[in-house]
């Protein structure tokens, strides 16, 4: 039995579900966790990563092992009634300490709070407080839920963007984002080209006349341009988007199924439906749609590369809603802050790769559908 999908584009399908499945794990897309260009922890060992301890009334004290030079920076965040100490292997810190509930949002380079800690105004705390390698130990005496956040050089599976998010979460968020605008606006136009292909080879006539006419002056349209302007002036939220996509891809479809539809509406079979008194509706509906239903899977599956391409192309120009991580909007990002300068190349090739992966899946899906209606193809 011939395989539906080849072994490679199903190795990638594989993977692609496998870093969906993970996005439990994940921190949120839209919070920042992480100093702003961080690297991916695996990237370089020699420099600190960033670290998260956190304290509460369950969980009272956080031990970690530090084996680099001084981080970046820290910050501390949360809130505290009691006392918040830092043990480090040469002194003892007491980072706050308050009487009644207060809420904490201190920073590494807040001069009132070196001060508090008895260091000069243009000290570097990150150093003071972690003077060497070794053991240190952060302790909650009270009540609270405290973080506290060590800035290294780097974070996560794929490092950080210019606002510190997780690059991976953005990346696994960015799957949905791209199947959700390909697969909605790729179905939204083959059911609108079909109903109007199927009419207009059947009927014949003025209204075909009508139809064609109308679907050769959309082909003769640009299509980009005529999409950003679009998004610019409907906005740009995710269904503005899938409308826009499919209004603008429903033209081939249609020619595909007015041809099908041609082809059998003159067939001695149709002729004798058409004398036994069998309504149009039942005829198109019931014998020419499953007719042209393999081309229209082959034609679907082919399809959702040109719409995923597309939305990455309109979201790379900044016309999709910027609280959507999708991989074009991260490439517009990465573009605009820099990011190809900067050598933040985590930034760039993962969304860039998703988008050629989620495309060559398809592709070779239509490609298999395309064999499975039409036998011919198999031996090119």
């Amino acid at each position: 039995m011939k395989r539906f999908i080849s072994p490679v584009a199903l190795l990638i399908l594989i993977f692609l579900s496998f870093i969906e499945l993970s996005a439990i794990g994940l921190p949120e897309s839209d919070t920042a966790s992480a100093p702003p260009w961080s690297k991916p922890e695996w990237l370089d060992s020699s420099e600190a990563p960033t670290v998260l301890l956190r304290v509460s009334d369950s969980s009272p004290a956080q031990a970690l092992s530090w084996s680099w030079n001084a981080p970046l920076n820290f910050a501390i965040t949360g809130h505290l009634r009691g006392e918040l100490v830092w043990k480090t292997p040469e002194k003892d810190f007491t980072l706050a300490k308050t009487a009644s509930e207060t809420a904490l949002d201190i920073n590494g380079n807040d001069m009132s709070f070196k001060r508090a800690l008895g260091e000069r105004p243009f000290a570097s705390l990150p150093g003071v407080l972690f003077p060497t390698t070794g053991e240190y130990e952060l302790s909650l005496t009270g009540s609270g839920d405290v973080t506290f956040r060590v800035d290294g050089g780097r974070w996560g599976w794929l490092g950080a963007d210019q606002r510190g998010r997780d690059v991976a979460s953005l990346f696994v968020r960015g799957v949905s984002v791209s199947l959700i605008v390909g697969l909605s606006a790729t179905l939204i136009a083959t059911l609108l080209g079909t109903s109007l292909g199927l009419l207009s080879g059947y009927a014949g006539g003025v209204l075909d006349s009508l139809i064609m006419r109308a679907v050769d002056v959309l082909l003769s349209i640009p299509t980009l341009p005529i999409l950003m302007v679009m998004a610019g002036i409907l906005g740009k939220s995710l269904v503005t988007l899938v409308l826009i996509l499919s209004l603008f891809s429903w033209m081939g479809t249609a020619r595909m199924v007015r041809a099908v539809a041609m082809s059998l509406r003159d067939a001695p079979w149709v002729e004798n439906l058409r004398a036994l008194g069998a309504k149009r509706s039942y005829i198109i509906f019931r014998h020419l749609l499953p007719e042209a239903t393999p081309l229209l899977l082959a034609n679907i599956a082919l399809g959702v590369p040109g719409v995923i391409l597309a939305e990455a192309g309109l979201s790379f120009l900044g016309l999709s809603d910027p609280r959507l991580p999708s991989w074009g909007r991260m490439l517009h990002e990465a573009h605009t802050y820099g990011a190809f300068t900067k050598g933040a190349w985590w930034m760039i090739l993962p969304p860039g790769f998703g988008i050629a992966a989620v495309c060559l899946i398809f592709m070779d899906i239509g490609r298999r559908l395309e064999e499975m209606s039409d036998p011919r193809l198999k031996s090119s």
